[in-house]
């Protein structure tokens, strides 16, 4: 895909920050002459992981030990710290062990792409958000998501990625939704493990967090989250075992909050009892920056590595500890262990990251394809949507800087936009809380589809201007936004900045309205019933408004299917309001916390999250999970499950007049002694239908998606009776139905 059009949209100003920050100096990662490692037997890559680890391991030294399980400070991220040698400027450095060859481990914060990128002068790619990415259903478009990040980290001097954010949609407002992966632990499991085995291809390692439960923003330091343990092992823990056992990542990064009123990140029954010893996982475990809280309990609680370092708890204070006994050297020797068999199993000790330029080409394709594969369609009246390029046709663009660009998420998931933000433009590190845009105008390429067609854009600040202006015209596209970022929560589902307004007045002076979402996750739209079509972008990334005009004139036919359940309205949701959010005390420092008073967030849906809370509380929502419309239509039929194998089979038509792919969904309702009141996803499948073409759709049945967790038995178990399975379009639209036999 030809990249000029993108370099067309830009200021000169961004064009060359463009290719300013895609080409850089090479420089060396450690900074320091490295040593002849020929004689060193742990270089040996026919040993396993394991025994090259054990291998450096008996050659360190007490010192060398505590030097690896901390960080060395905030460095960049925070004015006045020094910067360690070898510090390639990213979210945090542990120093390397350079006399047995061990390199020193480069974190880069790239929840959606690499941040901090503009700092040294480089450029970095803006993807989708992942919530948009799950909208794909696609595990492919995960892995790529995740190889893209790997590739660009690599070529920027990085060998660790801090992203892979887990923590299912409980809080449909929490300001990092658009960092995760959607409500449903199945989806959103193996959409992160996709991504976190795409990072890992490209010899980086891989995180996944926030584990476990820091489901909201709002006193996110100091909440102790209360919920049962088989609630949590078939909802927020069921998401980590799935992404786990399918990425095997690096490490696991623990959360600031508590849970049953201990931190995360000291949590015997999360990081030991679960994690390692239940789940089997051979990484290593790494504090949220700063959510360390001891020294001896942490580290035999399961903690491996503390960053960013500087309050000290793992360095003296561990030493001190393990040569006094309170911290068993084996422990030390495990936590050390952990963290070089990550090194050598994602390669990069034998394939360390040599700078190079980044491509922004392939980079914006790859953004471009995620994003069309996540773009949701949630109306279509009339058919409004494809537009056709009609000379006759007049267009209204309306609001959120569609003349320029596209909005993204901040906090610590913040790319920098090559030239600055496009509506301030100021080159240089993003300022955290602001809300930044990227160079793709989604104004530009519908005028590219169109270039006969009258197509005018006003900024939407005037509701009677941007009504006049809908008037005139043939139809208007109003483009709405919920800017969303890492430490706020926002306070209701509505739209910011009486948007909700401005598409009630453009609607009532112009029938032919097309609504198109950039937000972080799901709003409400009392306007849904007054205009013909609403498109969701989510954020998303610098190929969006190619994507999106893609979609909005059929060169792509939407696809993409709702990993979250938009609500009508709070009321509906397990909590009308953000809890603890009106303790709020004060706002300090960057905005990055808000203090609050400790307080208990009792979750008393339990397991049933989004789809299942709207199903066992017999509420219909807005729009609901698994929800996605597209320009042909599909018919399911023939659904027929085979107790011997579980494996269920049914057959999906295209009945339209357009080629189209339907993402075809499986659903499960446990037997009577379950005792839970709500279907489960338990599969899905892609599915790719010429007009005409009928495909037969065979899904496996995971027992570990059909189980109960038996808290007294402390394991998983399949209970005997008769499964109800579902097959169709959404979580609402199951037409078919079979039964499945599970023997005692």
């Amino acid at each position: 895909m030809e990249f000029s059009a993108f370099f067309k949209g830009l200021t000169i100003s961004s064009l060359s920050a463009v290719l300013a920050l895609a080409s850089f100096g090479p420089q060396q990662a450690q900074g320091q002459k490295q040593p002849d490692t020929a004689k060193m037997p742990w270089m040996n890559k026919a040993l396993s992981p394991d025994q090259r680890a054990d291998m450096v391991l008996s050659q360190m030294t007490l010192d060398e030990k505590i030097q690896m399980v901390h960080g060395t400070g905030w460095g960049v991220l925070r004015a006045g710290d020094p910067i360690a040698p070898g510090s390639n400027f990213g979210a945090g450095y542990m120093l390397g062990i350079e006399r047995l060859g061990i390199p020193g481990i480069n974190m880069a914060d790239s929840a959606v792409g690499i941040r901090m990128a503009a700092i040294q002068s480089r450029y970095a790619t803006l993807l989708p958000s992942t919530l948009g990415a799950a909208a794909s259903w696609d595990p492919d478009a995960g892995f790529l998501y995740g190889s893209v990040i790997g590739r660009e980290a690599r070529a920027q001097g990085f060998n660790m990625s801090i992203g892979g954010g887990l923590d299912i949609t409980r809080e449909p407002r929490n300001g990092r939704n658009f960092e995760y992966a959607g409500e449903d632990p199945v989806l959103a499991g193996v959409m992160t493990g996709e991504l976190a085995r795409g990072v890992k291809s490209e010899h980086v390692m891989s995180d996944i967090k926030h584990y476990a439960l820091n489901d909201q923003e709002t006193g996110r330091t100091v909440v102790n989250v209360l919920l049962d343990k088989r609630s949590m092992r078939e909802s927020d823990l069921l998401a980590f075992e799935i992404a786990i056992g399918i990425a095997k990542p690096s490490a696991v990064m623990c959360s600031y909050n508590l849970v049953d009123g201990d931190h995360a990140c000291e949590n015997d029954y999360l990081l030991n009892q679960v994690l390692k010893k239940d789940w089997g996982f051979k990484g290593f475990v790494v504090s949220d920056w700063s959510a360390t809280h001891s020294t001896v309990k942490a580290a035999l609680n399961g903690l491996d590595q503390d960053m960013p370092g500087d309050d000290n708890y793992f360095s003296d204070p561990l030493k001190k500890a393990v040569e006094d006994g309170q911290v068993p050297a084996a422990r030390l020797d495990n936590m050390v262990h952990r963290i070089l068999r990550s090194m050598f199993d994602a390669g990069v000790i034998d394939n360390p990251p040599v700078r190079s330029v980044v491509d922004p080409f392939r980079g914006r394709d790859d953004a471009q394809h995620i994003a069309e594969e996540s773009i949701v369609l949630l109306k279509n009246s009339g058919d409004i949507l494809p537009l056709k390029a009609d000379p006759s046709t007049s267009i209204a663009i309306i609001g959120s800087h569609a003349d320029v660009g596209v909005v993204s998420g901040g906090g610590s998931a913040q790319v920098d936009a090559p030239g600055g933000n496009v509506i301030d433009p100021k080159p240089g590190p993003s300022p955290w809380g602001q809300t930044i845009y990227f160079p793709s105008s989604p104004l530009r390429y519908i005028r590219a589809k169109s270039p006969q067609s009258n197509v005018q854009y006003i900024d939407g600040k005037d509701n009677t201007a941007a009504a006049r202006l809908a008037k005139s015209s043939s139809l208007a596209i109003v483009f709405v936004t919920q800017p969303m970022r890492e430490g706020v929560d926002a306070p209701t589902l509505s739209l910011p900045d009486n948007q909700d307004a401005l598409v009630e007045a453009v609607a009532a002076a112009n029938p032919n309205t097309i609504v198109v979402l950039e937000t972080g996750g799901p709003v409400t739209m009392p306007w849904a019933q007054q205009v013909k079509g609403i498109v969701e972008m989510w954020y998303p990334g610098i190929g969006g408004a190619q994507a999106l005009s893609n979609i909005l004139f059929g060169d792509v036919n939407p696809s993409g299917k709702l990993a979250v359940t938009f609500a009508k309205s709070d009321a509906q949701l397990p909590h009308p309001t953000v809890p603890g959010l009106e303790a709020k005390v004060k706002t300090t420092g960057d905005d990055q916390h808000h203090e609050v008073a400790p307080f208990d967030l009792k979750y008393t849906a339990g397991a049933a999250v989004g789809y299942k809370w709207f199903e066992e509380t017999h509420k219909q929502p807005l729009f609901p999970f698994g929800f996605g419309l597209s320009y042909t239509t599909f018919a399911y039929s023939s659904l027929t499950v085979d107790d011997a194998t579980r494996t269920a089979h049914f057959t999906v038509k295209n009945t339209g007049q357009r080629e189209g792919t339907e993402i075809a969904q499986l659903y499960v309702a446990l037997p009577p002694a379950a005792k839970e009141h709500f279907k489960r996803l338990a599969g899905w499948q892609r599915v790719e239908l010429a007009p005409g073409e009928s495909k037969t759709v065979s899904l496996t049945l995971n027992p570990l998606y059909l189980s109960i967790f038996d808290t007294a038995k402390d394991a998983w178990q399949l209970l005997p009776g008769d499964y109800k399975v579902m097959a169709g379009a959404s979580s609402s639209d199951t037409p078919l139905n079979a039964t499945l036999h599970v023997q005692p």
